[in-house]
């Protein structure tokens, strides 16, 4: 992938390293994405029994309440990124190059989106920031942490990233790869476009009345939407910059049916339950990014039509 030559965004939030995670940093009862003491203990409980570390358990659960849509992308649990404190030189200076290429491709996203959303859609693009973290942090959807893989929390307009998922990706997915990264990236952003739109609101209305089965549907379509969005991106951003090498494409795509929920379950307990997918099969997944590289349109990732 050529991205070399584009400027950096200035809308990228460093967190590395901060306190800003300060312990689990669960807010208890009331307030937006709060969880009740009860709910904690329960979920320590099963932590206890299951041998799953219980702040995961925890920020899962609160980033579920702070974020009703389901909008959030979230993964299997990459390794937590060593501080900033901790690193090797060899570690650090890899970690600024991944930095720079954040921070590059968010800028790419604005260039595109500020360009493609007013053209084709009549509606401002308003770039959102991206928070890079280690570990944990605070978020407007409850607390943000590696386990949860990259998101787009809608309440304080965000995308939340820490990096040690990209290892994951080329380590237990068989993903990997400029493009590849740059896709999951795009994904998110897709997520605040369909924010800017309204779609995430009407989405997180229809759930209100929805069963469990048909809500995890919705948010499928939701995952799939981004998908298309990211593609929408980088068609848009090939044609600007001419940014996609050979391989480029396959590799994405290699990365989009490695997270498929139906291989991810798969994986994880010998088989897959469709009514519980929330981000969409491999096999969709691909479909959809591939439709949005083919067009370049933000009207064909309409997935609510299909």
């Amino acid at each position: 992938m050529e991205w070399e030559n584009s400027r950096e965004s200035t809308n990228v939030e460093d967190q590395r390293g901060s306190s800003g995670g300060g312990g689990l940093g669960i807010p208890i009862g009331g307030g937006t994405g709060g969880l009740g003491i009860g709910v904690i203990l329960i979920l320590a409980l099963i932590g206890y029994f299951t041998g799953i570390d219980p702040r995961i358990l925890i920020g899962g659960a609160q980033i579920l309440v702070g974020n009703g849509a389901g909008n959030t992308s979230s993964y299997s649990a990459p390794a937590p990124a060593p501080t900033p404190t901790a690193m090797q030189p060899q570690q650090s200076a890899q970690n600024d190059l991944m930095r720079h290429f954040v921070a590059v491709i968010l800028g790419q996203t604005e260039d595109v989106w500020s360009q493609v959303l007013p053209a084709q859609k009549g509606v401002a693009y308003t770039a959102p920031k991206l928070v890079l973290y280690s570990g944990s942090t605070r978020s407007g959807c409850g607390t943000a942490q590696s386990a949860m893989g990259p998101f787009y929390c809608p309440n304080d307009k965000k995308v939340y990233l820490d990096m040690a998922f990209f290892n994951d990706m080329r380590d237990k997915y068989g993903g990997g790869g400029d493009f590849a990264y740059a896709y999951v990236i795009a994904h998110e952003i897709g997520h605040h476009v369909q924010d800017l739109l309204g779609i995430l609101d009407k989405a997180d209305a229809a759930k209100q009345n929805m069963s469990r089965t048909q809500a995890n549907a919705v948010s499928v379509r939701i995952e799939l939407m981004a998908d298309c969005l990211a593609g929408v991106w980088a068609a848009n951003a090939d044609q600007k910059w001419h940014i996609l090498d050979p391989g480029d494409v396959e590799k994405a795509m290699a990365t989009a049916s490695a997270i498929g929920d139906d291989r991810l379950q798969t994986a994880a307990k010998g088989y897959a339950v469709p009514d519980s997918f929330t981000h969409g099969s491999s096999a969709l997944r691909q479909q959809w990014l591939t439709t949005g590289l083919k067009s370049g349109q933000v009207d064909s990732c309409n997935t609510f039509a299909q």
